[in-house]
């Protein structure tokens, strides 16, 4: 390990690299070799990797693989973090699993790295995990790009083999990846050439070896130097004034400073600013502070206060680049957590532009993402949103997505920029609303929403429940699958992705229909919760009725008066649900019928009383 004697310069800057690439490619024997020949192995860690000496070669890997599971299987599992120095600079390594099921851990490392060490076996060249994680860098915003070409004593140190493997790599990124530098470096992590110190068996090479070019890599901008933002993550009142708790996510704040407060577009100055031991007069990048403002203002957790001069964007509708990591495959307009800094909204995928074909590079159309897919969205959100793009503030400029059934985290993002048309829309304020015309109608608008298996007698229910409203004089509308699939939805299949859209349109329907005044019937297999939930949020609460009916699968079998139950057991019909497409049953629906035990009517007449109960009907 390097030491520093007194008067002696410290080196300044920090550079966080990554390492990354396909499993076994060397990752883990390149940073032991790296501290290895820079003398920054403590002795008892040399101790123990000369004691798992095999032949003549020092096993450096084990350096870095700490988990007893890496160990025993030779791999990289988590994220390993180090930290060496030399005379001109200080190096923080993150060494990422290789394995594709290890994406996250991946993903999670390229977000802090300045650089990226990317390995490549040059027996083996360009495979779809060297894909994946060239894009996930980049995705991510790291700005150097080091190919590493390993393993170069196994082609007896030829150069037309790693000139092969760059070219390729070249032509598959080429205009693709937004790297401010690239470059590639032979090496061989196991005997040393080329890592530390320049290679006597590769005459050919006249650039530097891998350490001395991390030496000469410049700095990334500090978020110091950034516009000022600061996410609100607790309002308290403290000495009767409000005071806002957060951490500077970047750019500096100094007290009497006038700030924007986002998104209520509101400027006001700061009073005081605190950190951990009282007031100071300024407060940077990284800094856990509390604010104090001259005017008493109705912030909350999710608000965002900026500098003046370079204010983050409002929105509801972004470009962003995605990385999928759910093992349930991301499907649009399907509505999951949005999570920006401190803020929380819903929000869908409502379009994949092209995703990145991991064997080619290409960019290529795609209607869903499955586990470790990587593509470019459109991304709109229930709430406005504050936000920059990644590039200029990675802040506020990233963001994960969060599954609403089971909070695990599904993906992660980059922010692009607004989409052009979000700031062209308004929301328009009529005269004449919903309640004006329930008032003409003499009753409230409300959503009936059946949901079962085919053959469990929605419609027929849904039928009888119009006729004892239409008796009523109540002003209806019924919705039901097979007519709207003839018209509105008939350019869409039986995939899942398709099901969701076919809910997304029914639903957006539906809230028009009920403005008007009208209780909607609808009646649809409708399988997804998070679909059935997606209709539920479109209105209020007392609007919205979901009813079950439930009916066993092998009645509906039994029935099938479509035929269709038949055709699928046939094999004629894919994607049926029940047999071959999931039916996720409701947790908590209004009212649940039994098709079994009760006639139809009389389950019409059940949700007419729970109309009545409501009373959106007399």
């Amino acid at each position: 390990m390097i030491a520093y004697s007194e008067g002696e310069a410290k080196p300044q800057s920090v550079l966080s690299v990554l390492t990354c690439g396909s499993v076994d490619d060397g990752k883990s024997t390149l940073l032991g070799r790296l501290f290895l020949d820079t003398g920054a192995i403590l002795p008892d860690q040399m101790r123990e990797l000369s004691s798992g000496i095999a032949g003549d070669v020092i096993d450096v890997s084990r350096l870095f693989d700490g988990l007893e599971a890496e160990r025993e299987q030779g791999i990289t599992i988590d994220v390993s973090y180090r930290r060496f120095a030399t005379p001109h600079r200080i190096f923080r390594l993150l060494d990422a699993p290789g394995h594709e099921q290890y994406t996250r851990n991946m993903a999670t490392a390229a977000s802090g790295a300045s650089a990226a060490l990317l390995l490549v076996d040059v027996r083996k060249g360009i495979g779809p995990q060297t894909i994946r994680h060239a894009a996930i860098c980049d995705l991510f915003g790291v700005e150097e790009l080091v190919l590493v070409v390993n393993k170069m004593d196994l082609v007896e140190w030829s150069e037309m083999p790693f000139r092969r493997l760059v070219s390729d790599f070249r032509t598959k990124f080429e205009g693709r990846i937004q790297f401010r530098s690239f470059s590639a470096i032979p090496v061989s992590a196991l005997t040393g050439d080329n890592v530390v110190n320049a290679s006597l068996r590769m005459p050919w090479w006249r650039g530097r070896s891998l350490l001395s070019h991390l030496e000469q890599v410049a700095p990334a901008a500090g978020r110091a130097e950034q516009a000022f933002r600061m996410p609100v993550q607790l309002v308290e009142k403290l000495s009767g004034s409000r005071h806002y708790l957060g951490t500077v996510g970047s750019g500096t704040v100094r007290t009497g400073e006038v700030v924007n407060l986002l998104p209520s577009g509101r400027q006001v100055a700061i009073k005081t600013v605190s950190g951990p031991n009282g007031p100071i007069d300024k407060a940077t990048s990284g800094d856990a502070i509390v604010l104090e403002l001259e005017d008493e203002l109705d912030l909350q957790r999710g608000d965002v206060i900026t500098s003046i001069e370079r204010p983050a964007t409002c929105a509801r509708a972004i470009r962003a680049r995605i990385v999928w990591f759910g093992e349930a495959p991301l499907i649009p307009e399907r509505i999951y957590f949005l999570r920006i800094g401190t803020q929380l909204s819903t929000g869908a995928i409502t379009r994949i532009n092209h995703r990145i074909d991991l064997a080619s590079g290409e960019r290529v159309a795609a209607r869903s993402l499955s586990q470790n897919e990587i593509a470019d969205c459109d991304v709109t959100t229930a709430s406005e949103i504050v936000f920059d793009s990644f590039r200029n503030n990675p802040t506020l400029g990233s963001f994960i997505i969060i599954d609403r059934a089971t909070y695990d985290t599904v993906g992660a993002g980059v922010i692009d920029g607004q989409l052009s048309r979000a700031g062209n829309l308004f929301s328009p304020d009529f005269g004449i609303d919903k309640n004006k015309r329930a008032i003409l109608k003499a009753h409230s608008p409300a959503v009936v929403w059946l949901t079962g298996l085919s053959g469990s007698g929605k419609s027929t229910i849904a039928n009888e429940v119009e006729k004892l409203l239409w008796a009523a004089n109540c002003h209806t509308i019924l919705l039901d699958g097979d007519n709207l699939r003839q018209g509105l939805n008939r350019d869409l299949s039986f995939t899942d992705a398709d099901r969701v859209e076919n809910i997304r349109r029914i639903g957006e329907v539906s809230k028009l229909m009920l403005d008007a005044g009208l209780i909607v019937i609808c009646s649809f297999i409708s399988p997804f919760g998070a679909e059935r939930r997606m209709v539920r949020e479109l209105v209020d609460d007392n609007e919205f009725i979901e009813v079950f009916v439930k009916t066993p699968l092998d009645i509906c079998i039994e029935r099938d008066p479509k035929g269709l139950y038949a055709r699928a057991l046939a094999g004629q019909i894919e994607s049926f649900t029940g047999l071959t497409s999931a039916y996720e049953e409701p947790t908590q629906p209004d009212l649940v019928l039994d098709t079994v035990a009760n006639d139809a009517v009389s389950l019409a007449n059940t949700i007419v009383g729970e109309l009545k109960r409501r009373g959106i009907v007399a």
